[in-house]
């Protein structure tokens, strides 16, 4: 029977003895970087091999090899870390990064600029202070997301703890990772080890990332996961979960066959059966998802092309019983948490903004000082949000007025009002470090966002609320193929513009232009606010404006404007 050939990164995993790899040897024989077999592997230890893309031409005419560095990414179930977790992280990003901090949009920290060489001492220390970069990346389930905010009561708090129990069960099993970042002691010989017990011998076909959200508010962005679990609470009582399936971001450019996606219903379970159906979900995934494209390996695939019965139908059969049908969920908001909280037990959570989840600090804002010194002398609980802002938790009141002092001092913004549409934005990376960007997105959304924001002052719309996202490339990390407006890079300087998502994050936007130049950007934009503020619906947002009156109308108006 002929057997379609698998791409070569699952010959990687299949013989990378259980994720081992050569990467232990490697380490000890020095070099900047790993070889390309290497490379995959560690990403499931949560390392991405990268570069100073921004030095590259000029190494290369100088005859040196890439500057090569890595990134090191921390998994943090449902965003929740201690004060000490957070003061390690911040104290590696000096010690052995680039000297900032970045909270991802998954909830997790990642670390930029380590050298190969400090590899160990990093994942050591990440692991001492009781968190972990194992399955942060790679081909397994990733950071579970949930809402950040600190639960109000017993049904929230359950909620919550979905997302660790979730996190604990999906993590792969391979004792390689302590054995080449913690102890270095082989506890047995590969030949000897079972096989992972829901992965398998060559884990999934691609990453896989699971969400769970409380009622009413996506502040996850529920429908681009793999999995999510929307909890269905009456009367403060968690009943269980609706399930979605089949979410996900990332597409190519080019090639028709990948696209964006948001997840379907897909069946109801009672809170103790949401790991078993995770489970099913997970493993008919790791058996019938596509091991032969990766460009085409994703869940969302399997659910789009067999269709949501045949999904079901297979997950029934794994679990040996029938599946309630999904209660229908809604949402009608995608809350960030920012200013200070009112919490349960009389105490406060301060949400604070983070351009980007960048964490450093500037000739203005020393935003990493002002951090480090609160959570060194309040000791807070830290909540990380999938819109990269940070929550400081358990506050008492006495503590606001010198809390609120020492950001003052640093120069860190505490008046949500004055955010403004820097509020709703998001940028991955991108360059210079990621090795996947085609152009710039952190360093190019800020000038554009002010831009923005100026445009919208003179309209007399500086309080209305606008989403926007952007990403170095078309694979989705930022998630720009939500809300109302999506910057996806498509070269160097060029973009493609996607209007016409909702507020709730409940539907794909869609592609309005392509190839726009960074300059033209709010260019382009001008005209369609324009007639947003003018043409609009009471309290319509902009997203929903564009998807009201159509991608042909909005080609009018700019045509006219021209």
């Amino acid at each position: 029977m002929w057997v379609a050939q698998v791409s070569d990164v699952e010959a990687i995993k299949r013989e990378s003895r259980n994720l081992r790899g050569t990467i232990a040897a490697s380490l000890d024989a020095g070099g900047a970087r790993f070889d390309e077999n290497d490379a995959q592997i560690v990403k499931f230890h949560g390392i991405y091999q990268q570069e100073d893309r921004d030095a590259r031409q000029e190494r290369k005419r100088a005859g040196l090899e890439p500057a090569y560095q890595f990134m090191l990414r921390t998994r943090v179930p449902g965003g929740v870390l201690n004060a000490q977790q957070y003061l390690i992280e911040d104290e590696l990003a000096d010690r052995f990064g680039n000297g900032t901090l970045r909270i991802t949009t998954r909830q997790g920290l990642q670390l930029h600029g380590i050298l190969k060489g400090d590899l160990r001492a990093t994942i050591r220390a990440v692991n001492e202070s009781l968190l972990s970069t194992v399955a942060a990346c790679g081909d397994v389930n990733r950071n579970v997301t949930a809402c950040p905010a600190p639960p109000q009561n017993a049904a929230e708090a359950a909620v919550q703890d979905l997302a660790q129990r979730l996190a604990a069960h999906f993590t792969p099993r391979t004792p390689a990772y302590h054995e080449i970042w913690i102890d270095g002691e082989k506890l047995e010989t590969p030949e000897e080890e079972a096989e992972d017990p829901i992965y398998g011998r060559t884990y999934l076909p691609r990453k896989f990332k699971m969400g769970v959200a409380l009622p009413g508010d996506n502040c996850i962005d529920v429908y681009t996961q793999d999995i999510g679990f929307v909890a269905v609470i009456r009367e403060r009582e968690l009943l269980g979960y609706t399930v979605l399936v089949g979410g996900g971001m990332g597409m190519t450019h080019g090639k028709t066959t990948t696209y964006p996606r948001t997840a379907n219903p897909f069946c109801f379970v009672a809170p103790d059966d949401a790991i078993a159906v995770a489970e099913a979900i997970v493993t008919t995934q790791r058996d019938f998802g596509d091991r032969t494209n990766r460009k085409h390996a994703r869940l969302k695939y399997l659910v789009e092309e067999r269709g949501v019965a045949w999904m079901r139908a297979e997950v029934e059969r794994r679990l040996g019983r029938p599946l309630p049908l999904p209660v229908d969920v809604a949402f009608d908001d995608v809350r960030d948490h920012l200013g200070w909280i009112a919490q349960a037990d009389g105490r406060y959570t301060l949400g604070l903004y983070i351009a980007n989840g960048r964490i450093k600090d500037t000739q203005s804002v020393r935003l990493r000082t002002a951090l480090r010194e609160l959570v060194a002398h309040f000791k807070p609980e830290l909540r990380l949000t999938a819109q990269q802002n940070i929550l400081l938790a358990g506050i008492r009141a006495e503590d606001r007025d010198a809390i609120e002092a020492v950001l003052r001092a640093n120069g860190v913004q505490t008046n949500t009002a004055a955010l403004g549409v820097a509020r709703y934005a998001m940028a991955c990376p991108a360059l210079p470090t990621c090795g996947l960007a085609l152009t710039d997105a952190e360093r190019a959304l800020p000038e554009i966002v002010e831009e923005i924001a100026r445009e919208l002052e003179v309209l007399g719309l500086a309080d209305e609320r606008l989403s926007i996202r952007m990403t170095g490339c078309p694979n989705g990390c930022a998630r720009p193929y939500m809300g109302d407006v999506g910057f996806v890079g498509r070269s160097k300087d060029l973009y493609d513009v996607f209007l016409g998502g909702d507020w709730a994050n409940s539907k794909l936007n869609w592609l309005y232009k392509s190839s726009v130049t960074r300059s033209q950007l709010v260019c382009e934009l001008r005209p369609l606010l324009h007639a947003w503020k003018h043409e609009r619906r009471t309290n319509e947002t902009f997203g929903d404006y564009c998807s009201r009156v159509g991608r042909d109308r909005l080609r009018e108006l700019a045509e006219v404007s021209a």
